[in-house]
């Protein structure tokens, strides 16, 4: 039997796609951030460990692009390994000449460690024009007290 170890994130996650360089062509707004685990980390192909809010409850990270952009891969990794839960999110984008924000999609995923820890989305799309994009996150649809977390949010 043939057999690689292969780490959770997609193969393609940081390799071989041009991601954008969001740190030099965007701001960033959130509604909350634990200092030890800042947006910048999920924002990035490869490296540290991911966001995490401050805070349980909804949380919105909205990308503002200093000029528009044009968007054809969007890739989204949640992972949760200690509480299970069954949360919700919704990506969102404005287009130039629109203060308007469309959904892309909206999904929920159930966490139910240690079997399933890990949400991981690939969006094909064909965005134009593009000035910002939203994510909003519901972390617990049953309102615990888990935290909202992303470990990875990359747009090509």
């Amino acid at each position: 039997m043939r057999k690689s170890i292969v780490t959770q994130e997609s193969p393609d996650a940081g390799k071989g796609i041009d991601w954008l360089d969001l740190e030099s062509i965007a701001r960033v707004e959130i509604t909350s951030e634990d200092p030890l685990q800042p947006i910048e980390s999920a924002l990035q192909p490869i490296g540290a460990p991911g966001w995490c809010a401050d805070a349980p409850g909804p949380q919105r990270i909205r990308v503002l692009f200093d000029h528009p952009q044009r968007i054809s891969r969007i890739y989204l990794l949640i992972s949760e390994e200690e509480v299970g839960r069954t949360q919700e999110f919704v990506l969102r984008y404005a287009q130039e000449g629109s203060d308007t924000f469309r959904e892309i999609v909206r999904q929920q995923f159930t966490f139910a460690p240690p079997g399933t820890t890990v949400e991981q989305e690939e969006y094909q799309v064909e965005l134009a024009g593009v000035t910002a994009l939203e994510l909003e996150l519901v972390p617990d649809l049953s309102g615990g007290t888990a935290k909202a977390k992303l470990g990875r949010l990359l747009f090509a």
